[in-house]
């Protein structure tokens, strides 16, 4: 994952462990690259390929996930049989039956303490979803901005990163656009968002099975019993998350705001530069068009049918204020000789969203569970976190990291036994360390000061 609650980055690389299915992706990338204003024609017999619906079912079995509304599971599938069950699949696409299943919405928490919608394709609506990915998604991956991070094959959060700290340092970047929208994925207009993609795809079959998936209804579950919503074929908008395929569609609208951005000389007139990751934006400004940039902005959100959320949009100026991206905080610091330096460093809210989760996996209510049980959920949440922030002035928050894990495992063990106490006699490091194997975070030889590195 990226910053804790954001999509997972779905991979579309052309190294598959199928030759032919990268043989494929690397004409079809050739193609679009070669000829930026190409259509392509004949795509669903692609999709159907024996070869690719394999490739796309190996990694929805390797990304897992919840079962959607049919309850069907990947051990379901292979107790039935795969082969069996992706021939039976391909016969519902070769002879054109196939028609997507509802959506399973569920809610997930948010940072913020809100909650946010998901919504779960079932298995056959994922392994096509995919399919069509892999197929459509080297296509469409040329035509995208270079400032565009999200969920693309090479590009991460770390390197939207450190373009921001190039920006600042090199470009001379003082005034920052650190903007916001209201439910992005869930307010793109399906009409100008099939247009985006028909530009490329000119496959009548591929064009409708998307459209159809747009279009889906949700089933939400409840003690009281299902609730089907068309919410997003009466709008006529949104690209549910959850959906595989959401995330190309959602940078391909996006597209349009850098393409608008660009074409009507606001980079160059401004001297203003956009980076995007997934639905996260700052536009990078010299000193002095930052007002004039965020009006610009507005008004190309509005033409575009997308919503600037007012609260969180703000204008940063440099080096007075900072601001936070993408879980990290960016400004200026001071070294410990006093020095300042541009740089990052995890975000207070991405600290506190940590600690809160140690202190949630080691509450009473796990005392029935053995230690090892408890170890193994720790130990992969931390690691995860520092693997991600990992950039910037770190070991003293790791420490930190490292003294309140160890901490709230012996009070947890403590508990267990139902003793009062903090446990720092009854469970030393050593214990903590070598023989339950709780993970320590290890600061870096050097501190990182800046992103660049």
């Amino acid at each position: 994952m990226t910053e804790s609650g954001k999509s997972p980055r779905i991979d579309v690389s052309l190294p598959t462990l199928l030759d032919s299915v990268r043989t494929l992706q690397t004409a079809l990338q050739t193609k679009a690259k070669n000829e930026p204003a190409a259509r392509f024609y004949s795509l669903w017999d692609k999709v159907c390929r024996e070869d690719v619906l394999q490739e796309a079912y190996r990694r929805c079995r390797a990304n897992r996930g919840a079962p959607g509304v049919d309850g069907e599971r990947f051990e379901h599938i292979e107790d039935y049989g795969r082969s069996a069950w992706l021939e039976r699949l391909r016969q519902e696409l070769t002879g054109k039956t196939y028609h997507p299943r509802p959506l399973l919405r569920v809610w997930i928490p948010k940072a913020n303490g809100g909650e946010r919608p998901l919504g779960i394709p079932c298995i056959r609506d994922r392994v096509l979803q995919m399919a069509v990915l892999l197929v459509v998604g080297p296509i469409f991956d040329q035509d995208l901005f270079p400032w565009q991070y999200g969920f693309r094959t090479g590009l991460d959060a770390k390197m939207a990163l450190r373009r921001i700290h190039f920006g600042i340092t090199d470009r001379g970047a003082r005034e920052v656009v650190d903007a916001d929208l209201s439910d992005y994925f869930n307010t793109i207009p399906h009409g100008d968002l099939m247009r985006c993609v028909a530009r490329r795809i000119a496959d009548g079959t591929v064009l409708s099975v998307i459209r159809e998936w747009l279009n889906a209804p949700v089933v939400e579950r409840s003690p009281q019993g299902d609730r089907r919503s068309t919410e997003a074929k009466d709008r006529h908008r949104g690209t549910p998350q959850g959906g595989i395929i959401s995330p190309l569609l959602a940078n391909l609208y996006f597209r349009r705001f850098m393409l608008a951005w660009y074409q009507h000389g606001y980079a160059k007139r401004l001297q203003a530069e956009v980076v995007n990751y997934a639905d996260d934006f700052v536009i990078l400004c010299r000193p002095g068009q930052g007002e004039q940039a965020m009006s610009a902005m507005r008004g190309l959100m509005d033409r575009l049918g997308l919503t600037v959320n007012e609260k969180k949009t703000r204008l940063v100026k440099l080096p007075d204020e900072r601001f936070d991206f993408l879980g990290y905080t960016v400004g200026r610091f001071y070294g410990r000789d006093g020095r300042p330096y541009w740089g990052t460093r995890p975000s207070r809210k991405s600290i506190k969203r940590l600690i809160r989760e140690i202190h949630d996996a080691t509450t009473s209510r796990w005392n029935a569970l053995d230690i090892q049980s408890r170890i193994d959920h720790l130990n992969p949440m931390i690691r995860g976190w520092a693997g991600y922030f990992s950039q910037g002035p770190v070991s003293r928050i790791y420490r930190l990291i490292d003294r309140y894990a160890a901490r709230r495992l012996r009070i947890w063990l403590m508990r267990r036994r139902g003793k009062r106490g903090t446990g720092y006699r009854q469970y030393s490091d050593q214990f903590l360390y070598e023989t339950l194997g709780l993970i320590r975070l290890l600061p870096t030889s050097t501190d990182r000061a800046n992103a660049k590195v």
